[in-house]
C-alpha cells in the first residue's frame, strides 16, 4: 500500500498548537471526523482509549496514535507538525513534534495491516524526519512524505 493512498496533501497541517497530548488528540480527531464525516466524539474518544494501553510515542520525537473504527472503510491519515513540541509519555522519554494519527477499519484485510509498519518506516528515517521538520510549506511537507 502506498502512503498517498490513505494521505491526501489537504490532511497535512503544519504549525499545529496544542497544549498537551489529551487536546492535540482531540483536535486531530476533531479534523478527521471532519473529513470523514464521522462523530467527532466517537472518534476522539477511539484514539483516547486507545492511547491508555500506552503511549503511541514513539521516540525520536515521532507519535503515530491510532485506532480502529467500524464507521472507517479504508485507512485513513492526517500528518501534523507542531509549533512547540509537546510531552506525549513517548518510550524515550522526548516531546513530540511530528504526529500521525492513523483510522482503520476494524476489521483488518490484507494491505491495511501494513499501514501502521509503513508510516513507522518512513518516520524512521531520518532523511525524510529532517525534510519534515524543515518544511516551509503544508505541499513540501507532503512530498517529503509521500516518495
Amino acid at each position: 500500500m502506498h502512503i498517498g493512498d490513505f494521505l491526501a496533501s489537504g490532511d497535512v497541517a503544519i504549525g499545529v498548537r496544542a497544549a498537551d497530548k489529551v487536546r492535540l488528540l482531540r483536535e486531530l480527531s476533531q479534523r478527521a471526523a471532519a473529513r470523514l464525516k464521522l462523530d467527532p466524539d466517537r472518534v476522539a474518544r477511539a484514539i483516547l482509549d486507545r492511547e491508555q494501553l500506552g503511549s503511541t510515542g514513539m521516540g525520536g520525537g515521532i507519535a503515530i496514535p491510532h485506532a480502529r473504527i467500524e464507521e472507517v472503510k479504508a485507512a485513513f491519515g492526517m500528518l501534523a507538525r507542531l509549533r512547540r513540541p509537546i510531552d506525549f509519555e513517548s518510550v524515550d522519554g522526548k516531546r513530540v513534534d511530528l504526529v500521525f494519527l492513523l483510522l482503520l477499519p476494524t476489521k483488518a484485510e490484507g494491505e491495511q495491516l501494513n499501514v501502521l509498519a509503513t508510516v513507522a518506516r518512513r518516520l524512521r528515517d531520518p532523511a525524510v524526519l529532517e525534510q519534515l521538520r524543515n518544511a516551509d510549506d503544508q505541499a513540501s511537507c507532503y512530498r517529503a512524505f509521500v516518495p
